[in-house]
């Protein structure tokens, strides 16, 4: 758990935080709409420290003995939503958790927070549940629900609650952490940073693991052989992402990356551009052998497949159907 200062990015999400705080216009509920891994909890849990620091000056203190309680998750009026279900958060544990204890006075602090991780998964009859607390709350009560889709929320929840949507991180802010916490080569941290999209987390996640370099380095394989791989070699590439069960989505992900080097190379014959700078002379001549509409049809192919994915059409049809359109063009 870290304070405002340690978490990069979402100033004005912090500043919103902090200047609540600060002129006691605390609101009773928030929503923190955001990705997996953009740092939803980081900034929920630096404002409950935030809130219930006893000396804070433009900063949690660390220091002070509510400081110390959170920093060890023995705070007794900060309280973390938990669920037994691991796909949904159900009635009762709203109601046991949250509205049967809200009405306790806050132990030793001015705030009594709870913190819903992945809140989207509360049922309509849970999500009931909160609005009872939500539309009659205590004066120190203080909600935080965390969710990566909001949609998911009844609409009296959505205008009851103080809405704030994580942004992604500019590529230089996730590059450069990479680089100096995480010591990644630069050319890595640059392929990584594309592929996370600004979110910090899954950067360091991927920067991590060592199953995703071996898929990322099987899905190069593929890219640049794909012209001369025949047709039983492509279907031997599909069983294998089936057998090993790789993450379809991050193979989209990877050849949108690889062709959309292809193709701007094509244009700018400027190595400097690439994402993939490591494969520059593949890169520069699977270009020099490609068709400008032939590459625009393969990225359409590629958004396709995508969408066949999303609306649970057979994988190894979808995925047979875009190599075989990545192979004619």
């Amino acid at each position: 758990m870290v304070g405002f200062g340690e978490i990069l990015g979402h100033d004005s999400i912090k500043k919103h935080f902090m200047r609540a705080a600060e002129t006691g216009m605390v609101s009773h509920a928030y929503i923190l709409n955001g990705e997996d891994g953009m740092g939803k909890r980081s900034l929920a849990c630096a404002f409950a420290l935030y809130l219930l620091c006893e000396n804070r000056k433009g900063e949690a203190c660390m220091k002070c003995h509510a400081c110390r309680q959170v920093l060890s998750g023995n705070h007794p009026d900060l309280i973390f939503v938990t669920h037994e279900k691991p796909n949904s958060i159900g009635v009762d544990d709203v109601r046991k958790q949250i509205n049967d204890t809200i009405q306790i006075k806050p132990y030793s602090s001015s705030y009594k927070i709870y913190i819903i991780d992945e809140s989207e998964k509360m049922t309509i009859q849970a999500q009931n549940a909160l609005l009872k607390t939500i539309e009659e709350p205590p004066s120190y009560g203080v909600l935080i629900l965390l969710t990566a889709s909001q949609e998911a929320f009844l609409p009296t929840i959505l205008s009851r609650c103080i809405q704030l949507k994580l942004k992604p991180l500019r590529d230089d802010v996730v590059q450069n952490y990479l680089r100096e916490k995480l010591q990644v080569e630069e050319s890595d941290a640059g392929m990584y940073t594309a592929f996370a999209q600004g979110n910090l987390g899954k950067a360091i996640s991927i920067a991590s693991s060592e199953d995703f370099r071996i898929m990322l380095q099987g899905v190069l394989d593929l890219l640049k052989k794909i012209g001369q791989m025949d047709i039983s070699e492509v279907l031997d590439y599909i069983r294998k992402i089936k057998e090993e069960k790789l993450d379809a989505g991050a193979c989209l992900d990877f050849m949108q990356l690889w062709y959309r080097d292809v193709l701007l190379y094509k244009v700018t014959q400027d190595k400097e551009m690439l994402i993939f700078k490591n494969e520059y002379r593949n890169i520069q001549e699977i270009s020099s052998r490609s068709a400008y509409d032939g590459l625009e049809r393969i990225l359409n192919a590629i958004t396709r497949t995508r969408m066949r994915l999303h609306s649970n059409v057979n994988m190894e049809l979808a995925m047979e159907l875009l190599l075989l359109s990545m192979k004619e063009n």
